[in-house]
């Protein structure tokens, strides 16, 4: 069965509430990155603004930014943007009293009804998973020709001979239109390409090779020395791995950096912001965001993904949101963020990709 979208539901702005409110307030910046007093903070759902009699929806909204009015339509802007006089939409209610509206249920995505008392209602390690693969499966496939899929990556995919394949299976099949990590994924996977080790143990033996330690700072200088990461794949003729894939196929690679980085390889951004600007390049493209492994760039990547994405040809539509870790505590995590639309699942991520990939029926 082909994947359908849920329809989204505009506001009945023929409603008491949205007539007779009022128009927002909108207040210039006093200075370059500062947002004036009381200024409104955007989320993850549609919000709308009452500009000169006229209700203005946010296109691209970003939670933690701010709404700014250029004269035409209201842009998310984070704060450290704002140029002196720019206008901030200033209220902290979001139910018409200032002309603000957020519209978190224009997707119409009921909750199943049942028993007041019944057990296993949340999502926990004994949740069962199958529908969830299922369902990511068919939403891959409409993907593919109608969206565009972020997969935001922890290393441990890099330690695993079959995951690292299934991965690269899907990305070599068109189901990735970007992959966001951190310098350890990017290290270990080419160091397995190269070694056939991550972190010095055989990735399918798990036998540890002798001076194994120095295998991924050996790689980290052979890449270095080789002055990119692409340079390297050709110097070395690397020919397998999900950043060889990638690379490959011409998909951005955006390698977040962290203090606890060796090297880095030449591509990580050591600046933070830098890094948050080009992933964010990624994400403000994404209609599907799959996060596997990683806490810190989940949460990240979570806090910069709206629920919703309006398309070229002026329709809002859904974006779906996973994050998948053995972890509760950083699914649940996730959801204590603000990234309410996330939806979790806790299991291994090497056994889910390629649960992923058989489900697609790749080769790998």
């Amino acid at each position: 069965m082909a994947f359908e979208l849920r329809k989204y539901t505009h506001p009945d702005f023929t409603e008491e509430k949205f007539v007779n409110a009022p128009d927002a307030t909108l207040v210039e910046a006093p200075r370059d990155g500062i947002a004036p007093d009381n200024f409104h903070a955007l989320s993850i759902f549609p919000e709308y603004f009452k500009i000169d009699g006229k209700w203005l929806m946010v296109e691209e909204s970003r939670m933690d930014t701010v709404p700014m009015f250029d004269g035409e339509k209201v842009q998310a802007v984070e704060a450290r943007r704002l140029k002196a006089g720019d206008r901030v939409i200033c209220g902290r209610t979001e139910n018409c009293e200032e002309g603000i509206f957020m519209h978190a249920n224009g997707f119409d995505e009921k909750s199943e009804t049942g028993d007041t008392f019944a057990f296993r209602t949340g999502r926990s390690r004994e949740t069962a998973f199958s529908k969830d693969v299922d369902e990511i499966v068919e939403l891959l496939k409409h993907e593919k020709e109608h969206g565009n899929v972020v997969w935001v990556l922890g290393p441990a995919f890099s330690f695993d001979l079959k995951a690292r394949k299934a991965l690269s299976a899907l990305i070599n099949a068109g189901y990735a239109d970007a992959v966001l990590a951190g310098n350890a994924l990017a290290t270990h996977d080419l160091e397995g390409a190269y070694m056939n080790t991550a972190l010095g143990q055989n990735i399918y033996t798990q036998q540890n090779a002798p001076n194994g330690h120095y295998n991924h700072l050996e790689l980290i200088n052979k890449v270095r020395e080789a002055g990119s990461i692409p340079e390297f794949i050709e110097k070395y003729n690397i020919d397998n791995g999900i950043i060889y894939t990638a690379v490959k196929k011409g998909i951005p690679i955006v390698l977040g950096g962290s203090i606890r980085d060796d090297g880095p390889l030449p591509e990580v951004y050591g600046n933070c912001y830098d890094a948050q600007d080009a992933m964010r390049n990624c994400v403000r493209k994404a209609t599907t965001v799959i996060t596997m492994a990683t806490m810190l760039h989940s949460i990240a990547v979570g806090n910069m993904t709206p629920s919703y994405r309006v398309m070229a040809d002026g329709t809002v539509r859904q974006t779906y949101f996973y994050i998948c870790d053995i972890s509760e505590f950083t699914v649940n995590k996730l959801a204590d963020r603000g990234s309410l639309s996330s939806k979790g699942i806790i299991t291994n991520v090497q056994d889910f990709v390629c649960n992923v990939a058989d489900g697609l029926g790749l080769e790998y």
